[in-house]
């Protein structure tokens, strides 16, 4: 190399340096700090903004994850929440439900009673003309498709009696007054007594009974004296087995993020209550009442084979001897056997601090 051309790249060098020096975007970019002329010194180099952006970001994730959280649950993804999360948004939901208006409380209970109702029509109709299969797959086949109505209930969106009963949950916390809950269960009861009668009033008069060769009708019929047949402390217990299967439904699907995820968590309880024989007092307000309808057909009744013994069948044997031991049960295995139970576990400890 020459030395005129060895010269000419150090004076081009000394340049370009100078202009990196000079310029505060040349500067910036060779990664040098600023520098001042009237002071003659060199600010204190600062991070690139996106870097500091960036340390702050994680920071404040950091803080997060280690500060504990006053929110009533905490969803991690799409995983179902963990226990004592669910039983902190149960009492949420409960205090939610105690303060609702009591028109649309009536309004939702009812739409409650006519989504049980139609789960118990469906579940009828399964179970009729089904004689000679096994009595466990039919049992199970029926109750399956009663699983329907708390699937409207959870998903739709309604006030059931039953799953109610988790309320208690947030009275124990002291969230929720003793008049706020008796309140909200009154409503909810008589609400859904609507729905599902009205349901089996439509239904009566559909004639819907007299499909399969009357044998929904029968089924109805069968179904509805075998309820009544109970003594007063079977019909507790039953009810009790039942809506302790129910809340735990209703439990699961609080852990639940998705549509989904709240259906295949309702499926195997309510299956199980209805294949096992249990008393749902909510359900009962349509099974027994659709019976005595169609009790009314006499013409039907005359001329339709294998109709049971509908003699003992009355609103008083349903009212005093089904529904009001079957509620009692109910609100035991609902309230106290699950609501109860997991505040006891999960909250009291929270809510004494």
């Amino acid at each position: 190399m020459t030395s005129a051309r060895r010269l000419f790249l150090v004076t081009g060098a000394i340049m370009d340096a100078q202009v990196r020096h000079d310029n505060p975007l040349g500067r910036e970019m060779a990664g040098l700090a600023p520098f001042h002329p009237e002071t003659g010194r060199r600010a204190p180099r600062r991070a690139p903004r996106s870097n500091v952006r960036a340390d702050r970001t994680w920071l404040h994730s950091s803080r997060q994850m280690a500060e504990p959280t006053n929110a009533p649950f905490t969803p991690t993804g799409l995983d179902a929440l963990a226990p004592a999360d669910v039983a902190r948004k149960a009492a949420a939901v409960g205090v939610t439900k105690a303060s609702m208006s009591a028109l649309d409380v009536f309004v939702l209970a009812v739409l409650a009673g006519a989504f049980i109702g139609l789960g118990a029509a469906f579940a009828t109709t399964v179970g009729s003309g089904g004689a000679d299969l096994p009595y466990g797959v039919l049992r199970l086949l029926v109750g399956l498709a009663f699983t329907l109505g708390l699937i409207l209930v959870v998903v739709a969106g309604a006030e059931l009696f039953t799953g109610n009963n988790l309320v208690v949950m947030a009275w124990a916390s002291r969230s929720v007054s003793s008049a706020a809950l008796l309140r909200n269960w009154a409503i909810v009861f008589a609400g859904n007594f609507v729905g599902a009668f009205a349901t089996a009033l439509l239904v009566f008069l559909s004639k819907q009974y007299t499909f399969g060769g009357g044998q929904v009708g029968v089924t109805a019929l069968t179904v509805a004296s075998t309820k009544t047949s109970y003594g007063f402390g079977q019909a507790i217990v039953l009810g009790l087995l039942c809506n302790a299967l129910v809340c735990l439904a209703v439990w699961l699907t609080y852990g639940a993020h998705t549509t989904a995820d709240k259906i295949l968590a309702i499926i195997p309880p309510i299956a199980a209550f209805v294949a096992l024989g249990f008393e749902h007092s909510v359900a009962n307000m349509y099974f027994v009442p659709v019976a005595l309808l169609i009790k009314t057909d006499s013409s039907w009744m005359d001329t339709t084979t294998g109709v049971p013994d509908v003699s003992g069948l009355t609103w008083g044997s349903f009212l005093y001897d089904n529904l009001l031991p079957v509620t009692i049960g109910n609100i035991i295995g609902g309230a106290l056997m699950v609501g109860a139970v997991y505040w006891f576990v999960y909250l009291r400890r929270r809510d004494a601090e």
